[in-house]
């Protein structure tokens, strides 16, 4: 029997926090399977979701460490979502299997090096196969990428377009995030090595620019700082741009942290410094990692109160453009519903056909801000800056 929607790592804390949206929004007739290495702790979490009245998973045992296991997987499902992190070290497998057997393939990674490594090593594979290899279908990067498409959709296609987009959120890290963040800091030559290689490789648009900016300054309406954010996020949107003709003849695109207090800046840019140096650092490193195990995370209650606002400012020629994007819990209970509504929308949506190694603006786009507005994520066009509440 091949599922609908195999979940890979439903023991863990935001694999978890998954299984349970599957289970409890899929849709009637529907089926789908939950894998990973211990069978016991699987029927335990089909267990409680059928306990709470969801649909309960088939039990598939597969192993990152086993080439065949995931093989076997990527053939008995439709869609492979996975959120066994850190994806560096723990990700290529099912990446591979997901190529090889043509399907479609979903991830939380938030990791730059990661997704230029499987673009290199398997993204002509999935081509050729049919595969849809999604990234970063979690908080790192559905805001961005279908918050700027949001965008340039109300625009005119014809004019370059220019977009900056403005982040604030209160949110508490898992232990899986953080061991990801200290795998970035700890390989940033190496990651540099590979995007260059995946540069001179990737075929881009000849007769498009689009591109990348922004620098630390102010923020709009001088409320704070704007200073830039070198996380995933604006290489997604970027992509997404280079394959969309919507985000116009020339494209550019800022990605920024909103900071409201020059003390806030200044903690800021000490904390990442501090990190980015241990982490370099073998003894440290591993100290650092010894305080969170990537299975740890916010209780409910800190996750009731995070929260996160996307202020997204477009130019396009004399038209000007002010949206905005809202959830609650974004790293984990809205992660949750984000990987898994993506994950029905490639299983039962009617979608573009790409192949190869995509983001969600592509491959799924509309259909995905669709099911996934208002209720796990807002999305609204702006008339002002309204006074931000937080």
């Amino acid at each position: 029997m091949v599922t609908d929607i195999t979940l890979l790592g439903a023991t863990g804390y935001t694999g978890g926090l998954t299984a349970d949206y599957l289970g409890a929004t899929l849709p009637s007739g529907a089926s789908w399977a939950v894998a990973g290495r211990s069978r016991a702790k699987l029927e335990a979490v089909a267990d409680r979701i059928e306990a709470a009245g969801g649909v309960r998973p088939e039990i598939v045992t597969a192993d990152v460490t086993d080439d065949a296991s995931l093989a076997a997987v990527a053939e008995g499902t439709r869609v492979l979502v996975t959120t066994v992190g850190p994806y560096l070290k723990h990700g290529e497998p099912a990446v591979k299997a997901a190529a090889q057997a043509g399907i479609a393939y979903l991830d939380l990674t938030g990791e730059p090096q990661f997704v230029d490594d499987m673009w290199l090593k398997h993204h002509a594979t999935a081509s050729e196969s049919g595969a849809r290899l999604v990234h970063a279908a979690g908080f790192d990067s559905i805001p961005y990428d279908l918050g700027v498409l949001y965008t340039v959709q109300q625009l005119p296609d014809d004019v370059p377009i220019t977009v900056n987009a403005y982040l604030r959120a209160g949110i508490s890290p898992s232990g899986g995030t953080f061991h990801s963040a200290i795998g970035q800091f700890s390989s940033f030559r190496e990651s540099a090595k590979l995007a260059k290689k995946r540069r001179s490789a990737e075929q881009r648009p000849v007769d498009r620019k689009v591109r990348g900016a922004g620098s630390i300054g102010r923020a709009p309406h001088d409320t704070g700082w704007a200073v830039p954010l070198p996380t995933i996020d604006p290489q997604i949107v970027l992509r997404s741009a280079r394959a969309l003709p919507t985000y116009g003849p020339e494209f550019t695109y800022g990605h920024f942290a909103h900071v409201r207090t020059t003390r806030m800046l200044a903690a800021g840019a000490v904390g990442v410094g501090a990190l980015a140096v241990t982490s370099q650092i073998p003894p440290l490193r591993k100290l650092l990692l010894s305080r969170m195990d990537p299975g740890d995370g916010p209780d409910a209650e800190k996750r009731e109160k995070a929260w996160f606002k996307l202020d997204i400012l477009a130019d396009a020629g004399d038209d000007t453009l002010h949206t905005r994007v809202t959830g609650k819990d974004p790293g984990y209970g809205g992660t949750a519903k984000y990987l898994g509504e993506a994950a029905m929308s490639l299983a039962f949506d009617d979608l573009p056909q790409v192949s190869g190694q995509t983001t969600t603006a592509v491959a799924m786009g509309q259909a995905l801000i669709d099911r996934l507005n208002p209720e796990a994520m807002k999305f609204q066009t702006c008339e002002e800056h309204h006074t931000d509440p937080h």
